[in-house]
């Protein structure tokens, strides 16, 4: 449907007199307070059930969490710095922690210098941390956009998302996200400086961290041509130019390691992935439903419904006509999930961050009945928290 102005504020703030940044700060957190308890509630729940079950078959919720797959790399690297090779399943190839963006592990890094933890405790502090500003920052945008309830339906959608769990583990997804959700809000708000700021950042977190810098670009070149006064405003300028230097600082740096400047992209390829516009994934789906590839895996049929229901949500938010950057943000993240290969499990996994997928059902919930948000809400929550230990504790696949 088209945008409606009363829907879809204006990307600058009101004009008039502003409150100090502190009860700015303290009004937002006082409004997103019930959605971020409800957040935090549902993901303990999590947690608490996978120490349960890891309680009574012998296994370790805190090495669940904070020392499994990707998080022993984020450690290796926070201990020992980048250098570490793996061999891999296939002859001659040898895996690098260089495909690692180094944003996470230098938290953890700086966590265990700042206070005596392990690296799991470190890793699992700035994940659980970056959890609740991502909450907090999709609720500030959802307000923004759709108002406070549909804002807080956002939220809660998010935490029982069957993938939810990885905001919980020591991975790098809870920071991007928060990350990235700031940016876009600094963007709604016309804040340049943080817009650009944080997309630094949230290139420096993770690969796709680069659609948060596509948004900030997208939308410096919206203002920039539509408004002639705004190519003397500084701070815009400086926003986009700021926004993509992580990713490509930390891609530039790989290529100095590596030999050359497609370095990183030759250490993706080694891991097996490598970007060939969705046709691996409409392969697999095809050789998943004709069972060509043996007894798979239940991770690849969550990971196949995933895309599924992401698509519909795409097309769905594009009817909605949401802020450009938003959808350009939404769109870039779609592409590099779906239209790369390997890691089919973890499709879902990879689209977290794009939370903007969410907002045609939120906006759904916001309008049904309390009795129906209740029923789906709950049922979702079961899901996401027994997929969730599944996904922890059983699976052998990466999440």
């Amino acid at each position: 449907m088209p945008a409606d102005p009363a829907t879809h504020p204006p990307l600058s703030p009101p004009r008039g007199h502003a409150p100090p940044p502190f009860h700015r700060l303290a009004g937002a957190l006082r409004r997103a307070a019930p959605a971020l308890l409800l957040y935090v509630v549902v993901r303990l729940a999590g947690i608490v059930v996978v120490a349960i079950v890891a309680h009574h078959t012998g296994r370790s919720m805190w090495s669940a969490l904070g020392n499994s797959w990707d998080s022993r790399w984020y450690a290796g690297i926070a201990q020992h710095g980048y250098g570490t090779t793996r061999p891999s399943r296939t002859p001659g190839i040898v895996r690098s922690d260089l495909a690692f963006f180094p944003l996470f592990p230098g938290l953890e890094r700086a966590v265990t210098a700042l206070v005596p933890v392990s690296l799991v405790v470190a890793g699992l502090t700035v994940a659980w941390v970056s959890a609740v500003f991502a909450a907090w920052g999709i609720h500030a945008v959802g307000e923004r956009l759709y108002g406070r309830r549909a804002a807080t339906m956002l939220v809660l959608l998010y935490a029982v998302l069957p993938h939810a769990v990885v905001m919980t583990m020591a991975y790098s997804e809870p920071l991007m996200t928060a990350l990235a959700a700031w940016s876009l809000y600094a963007l709604l708000t016309r804040r340049w400086l943080w817009a650009g700021s944080l997309a630094l950042l949230a290139g420096l977190a993770r690969p796709s961290g680069i659609a948060v810098a596509a948004a900030v670009l997208s939308a410096a070149l919206i203002v920039l041509w539509q408004r002639e006064g705004a190519r003397r405003d500084w701070r815009i300028w400086t926003g986009a130019l700021l926004a993509p230097l992580g990713w490509l600082g930390y891609v530039a740096w790989v290529g100095t390691r590596s030999g050359g400047p497609l370095g990183y992209f030759r250490i993706q390829r080694e891991w097996g992935s490598r970007f060939d516009f969705g046709r691996s994934e409409l392969d697999f789906i095809r050789r998943l439903v004709t069972d060509e590839g043996g007894t798979p895996h239940l991770a690849y049929y969550m990971g196949v419904a995933g895309v599924l229901v992401a698509v519909p949500a795409l097309v769905l938010l594009v009817l909605d006509r949401p802020p450009l950057p938003l959808l350009i943000y939404t769109l870039v993240l779609f592409v590099l999930a779906v239209g790369g290969s390997h890691y089919y499990s973890s499709r879902p996994r990879f689209l977290l961050p794009a939370f903007p997928l969410l907002f045609p059902a939120a906006l759904a919930m916001a309008k049904a009945r309390p009795r129906t948000v209740a029923v789906l809400t709950g049922s979702l929550t079961v899901l996401s928290l027994t997929y969730g230990e599944y996904l922890l504790l059983f699976s052998t696949t990466a999440p």
